[in-house]
């Protein structure tokens, strides 16, 4: 969708909940506070969070009405709002702790480049966690996008996996009211080695 279309979608009404995911919460509550990137960041609720925890946070997003949904809540003023497309976005190779990847879904080759090159951007030891709709969540599961070509899977998602030090990388069902939907996880960090870092 274009930035437009979500700049409507905000304006409407708040689309998500203040509440960060419970599953992202969860992986990440227990990390030391450091320099994070919050792709897609929507309205901010993970960035928010983040920010909350001590974290220094860049929430980036195309929609700057979603982003000012999120400089109006409490704590908005400790996260770096950022509007750009995220896949012309970047930041410095090395500079970061984390960059949180939720529920961004676009074209399978767009997806990986993002990805490897968020993957540069890690300090050694750094956290990339993406969580998002899975493709079987078209037949198997409720919710979400129906094209699959810009959904998750294990498999697409490997060629980045290869990049990190790998702690999950699986699918992951998720309860909804109206039923069991199916995401797919990736959490790894980065190695210490320079040799094993991508090119940028």
């Amino acid at each position: 969708m274009r930035a437009e279309e979500w700049d409507e979608r905000y304006a409407e009404r708040q689309q998500w909940s203040t509440e960060p995911n419970a599953l992202v919460a969860d992986l990440l509550s227990d990390l030391p506070a450091g320099d994070a990137v919050d792709l897609a960041a929507g309205e901010g609720r993970h960035a928010l969070w983040l920010a909350r925890r001590g974290w220094r946070v860049t929430a980036v997003d195309f929609s700057d009405v979603g982003l000012s949904r999120g400089r109006g809540e409490p704590g908005g003023d400790r996260v770096s709002w950022v509007t750009a497309d995220v896949t012309a976005w970047s930041a410095e190779p090395a500079s970061v702790d984390l960059v949180l990847v939720a529920y961004l879904h676009l074209p399978e080759p767009e997806t990986t480049d993002l990805l490897r090159r968020a993957v540069g951007w890690l300090r050694p030891g750094g956290r990339l966690l993406l969580l998002g709709h899975d493709v079987e969540n078209v037949t198997r599961g409720v919710g979400g996008p129906q094209e699959p070509a810009i959904l998750h899977s294990v498999d697409r998602l490997a060629p980045v996996a290869a990049l990190l030090e790998v702690d999950r990388l699986e699918q992951v069902p998720r309860a909804t009211p109206e039923g069991t939907a199916l995401d797919t996880l990736l959490l790894g960090r980065r190695g210490a080695s320079p040799a094993a870092a991508p090119r940028v």
